[in-house]
Order: structure tokens, then sequence, then C-alpha cells
């Protein structure tokens, strides 16, 4: 890779450093230039120390912000010191990774990192363009329209006005279908990047998962209707054969009958109830004023169900009011939304925090999408998917609706899926977790470090002995990891 950077920071440099916000800004006394420090992106990301890590900003990014490249796999959104980024993805996109500034401290982007990764997942790029209340006055009296007659309105007509709605989803070029990994792809080459210009052979850093797990595997079930709530035990029988536990998300109102004697049969089964959105109506975030109402009403919710985790009807949301919603963590954010009626999508499959609370992004197709919309009853499109983000170590978050799969088809297709989630927790160190128990460990593994002990390294924190140590090597131009 060296052929890839250009090597001019200068030597011997020496730095005035003063604190701004959660950066450092370096003055580089020998060029005069103004250096920013943003080693935290990539030292949380790992759980590493900071003393292996130097990766700055240099330059004044231009005011304009748009899209460019960093490397083949990742596609960018902020501003750049030294080119002019494109106002769309679908263009020929300049690549900052041309633009890197490498020396024995370091190494220099023409970008700030924290800004790209931070735009990628609370999906800046669309802002203005999507969302519940977007669109022309006529769009959004056909949504209203659409949403008034939707719980009576039967499937078989529902795909139809939804493959119309959604016609060319397969053109788009951004997010990366079927899986974005623009993030991880960002972090990894920046960290190959500092570890090359640094001379560091190996980085120990505090691996992603508990126990050495290879990646995650939650499990969610949205309840819309009254027949995918009657059929929640039967699918908890089905979950059970496979030793898979789930959550289940309930609709507190409007849509059928919430007994405490239904919720109390899934706790005590071993299984989570989180709450999802108010009514399912799709306007939970169409206007502000309403959506402070309706926060305060899933508030109480929250309580009475004991819930800790949220999921927004329709994966509707706007990011700027989330910290409305007292939830340890939300799970309404797609990795891709080519097949939501809200488009975008995170680009991660890793957990990352919103404030406080911790987003779990949804990384697999949904079953509905995937039966209704791409008339696929296989496991081809979920393997793919799964097979993507096993090799970046993130966490496969399924949507399986207990109102579209009480056919005999689409309950076998789950019932493969489950096998071959299975079959990866024993031969290939898959955590199958509910989405509370990948909360507590995110959470812990945040807050712990990495320091040294004699002649090599032990972790502090809060549940560090479900923790491992592993490192990162540079091998063929690749981040590899190993324990």
């Amino acid at each position: 890779m060296n052929n890839e950077i250009v090597d001019n920071f200068p030597e011997k440099s020496v730095f005035v450093n003063t604190t701004v916000t959660n950066a450092t800004v370096a003055v580089d006394r020998k060029s005069g230039d103004m250096i920013k420090r943003l080693d935290k992106v990539l030292t949380d990301h790992y759980r590493c120390p900071g003393e292996f890590v130097h990766v700055g900003v240099w330059g004044d990014p231009l005011g304009k912000t748009g899209f460019f490249k960093f490397g083949p796999d990742a596609v960018c959104y902020g501003r750049c010191s030294t080119f002019a980024p494109s106002p769309s993805p679908n263009l020929p996109l300049d690549d900052a990774l041309d633009h890197v500034r490498s020396g024995r401290d370091g190494i220099e982007l023409p970008f700030d990192i924290d800004e790209v990764v931070s735009s990628l997942r609370v999906e800046r790029y669309m802002r203005n363009t999507n969302g519940a209340g977007a669109g022309s006055i006529l769009q959004k009296f056909v949504r209203a329209a659409y949403y008034a007659i939707r719980p009576v309105m039967p499937v078989s007509v529902r795909k139809h006005l939804q493959r119309h709605s959604l016609r060319g989803w397969d053109k788009k070029e951004f997010p990366r279908w079927p899986v974005d990994t623009s993030v991880e792809s960002i972090i990894e080459t920046a960290m190959l990047l500092n570890m090359e210009a640094r001379g560091l052979k190996e980085m120990p850093f505090i691996w992603f998962w508990p126990e050495g797990a290879q990646a995650c595997a939650v499990m969610t079930h949205d309840v819309e209707t009254a027949t995918g709530r009657d059929f929640c035990g039967r699918l908890m029988d089905i979950n059970d054969s496979f030793g898979i536990k789930s959550s289940f998300q309930v609709v507190p109102e409007c849509r059928y009958e919430v007994p405490e004697s239904f919720l109390q049969n899934i706790r005590m089964r071993g299984f989570e109830v989180n709450v999802h959105d108010l009514n399912h109506d799709g306007n939970l975030f169409k206007e502000y004023t309403e959506f402070r109402r309706r926060a305060a009403e899933i508030e109480k919710y929250r309580k009475l169900f004991g819930a800790r985790g949220f999921r927004a009807g329709v994966l509707y949301r706007n990011i700027d009011w989330f910290d409305l919603l007292h939830f340890e963590y939300d799970m309404s954010i797609p990795n891709v939304a080519h097949l939501d009626p809200q488009h975008g999508g995170c680009c991660t499959t890793f957990p990352y925090f919103i404030g406080d609370i911790l987003e779990i992004p949804v990384t697999m197709t949904q079953d509905y999408s995937l039966f209704n919309i791409l008339c696929n009853h296989k496991l081809d499109l979920w393997e793919k998917q799964m097979d993507v983000i096993r090799k970046k170590h993130g966490v496969m978050n399924f949507i399986v609706h207990p109102d579209y799969i009480t056919g005999r088809r689409e309950q076998t297709v789950y019932r493969e899926l489950l096998g071959r989630l299975s079959e990866l927790r024993r031969t290939a160190g898959l955590w199958t977790a509910l989405p509370g128990e990948l909360n507590e460990w995110w959470r812990q593994r945040s807050l712990m470090k990495l320091v040294r002990s004699g002649s090599g390294w032990e972790i502090k924190g809060e549940g560090k002995v479900r923790a491992r140590i592993a490192y990162a090597r540079m091998v063929g131009g690749k981040v590899v990891y190993s324990f």
C-alpha cells in the first residue's frame, strides 16, 4: 500500500497540542499546518490503547459536503481539504486515499474521519430528502390514505403497491446492496495506514464479542397484527427447538389487545419484550410536536412493558429526535434501506451510540421484503448477507414477523434459517444473543480499557472475564485479526 500514500508528512515535527472538544489540534511548527487529531474513532471501535494510533486531519476541509471514496470499498460523505466532493454517489468519485500524508508519527487524512463516519451512521447524506414527513402534498395524501387502510389491506394487494413504489431500487449504487460496510472499511483502511506508517507489526485490542465469538446474530419479531400476536407462542416453540431466543416488539395501541398474560408468557420463556412504535400508523416522525406527545405515551409503555428496546413502525426514523426516546437501545436504522419506504442506510454492521441510545442496525433483509417484494423463498440472499457480515465480524440483525410466517412455505424457510444459525454457532463461533444481551455487552466493552501488565496486556473493566485480547496485523495489504 506504500504506493498509495503521499509520503510528505513532515519528519521530526514538533507539535503544540490543545484540546478542542473530542479532538486535539496540533500545529506543525515546521510547515505551519493545522492538524486535527481524531484518534477516538479508531480507539472506540477497537478499544485499543491510544499510544498505537495517530490519525489526524490536515488542511481545512472545503465547505462543500458530498461524496468521495476512501479506497475501493468505502463511499464517504463529508468534506475534503484537497478536492470538492461529488454531489451524488452515482457520479465518478475522487479517492481520498491518494491524498493521505504519512510519516513516522502516523497519518493525516484530507477529511475528518469522525465527521464522515458519523454522517454515514446517522444518514446525514439523506437529510431533507427522506422520511415520514417528506414528499409533495400529493405524496403525503397518498401515504396517509395508504396507512389508513393498511390494517385491513390483504398482503396480496399490499405487496403489489409496494413493488410499484419501490421500482428501480436495484439501480441504486449507494448504499451498496445487499450489505454496505463502508464504515468498517473506512476504519480498517485508516488503521492499516496508521500501522504501516508507524512500523507496527501488530496492535492489541479488545475483541468485538464475548468469549472470542467471531460475529453476532440477533433474532427479532415485530408483531403487527392480532394474527401475529396469536402466533407468537408457536413461534417461540420453533425458536426453542433450535435453542435461539429472540425479542418481540409489541405495538401498544390500536392494532390489537395486549394482555399482561401475553407479555408475561414471553418473559417467562426467556424471550424479550420491546416497544414497537405507538400505533404503527406511519406517522410517528411526521411532525415534531406530535412526536413529543407520542414519545411521552411510548415512555409510559416502556415502563409498563419493562422494555429496554424500541423499534419504529416501518423503520421510519428521525435520528435528531431520538433524545426523546428513553430506551437503552433502538433497532430502527437499516444497513441498506432500498426496500423500505424511507431510503438511506447507516452503512455499518456494528452497533453504535446515538447519544445514550445504542443503535443495533437492521443488517438483514426483512422476511416480508424477501417473501413478498423479492418473491424469494430461499436462503441465498440471507446467506450472502451473513457471509459478508461474518467476514467483517459484525452483527446479523433479523426481522421476522410472526404475521407473515404462518404459512407452511414461509415456516420452512425460517426453520432453514434457524438451522443455519445453529450450525454457524456450533462451527464458526457465531454468538446468538438477545438484543438486550448485545446491549449489555457493547456497553461494557465501550468502557473497558486495555492496559500494560508486565510484558503483556490486561483488560480492565466490568465484564472483562468474557472479553478477549486480539491483535490486528498487516497481511498482504489488509488488516487481519487473530488471538
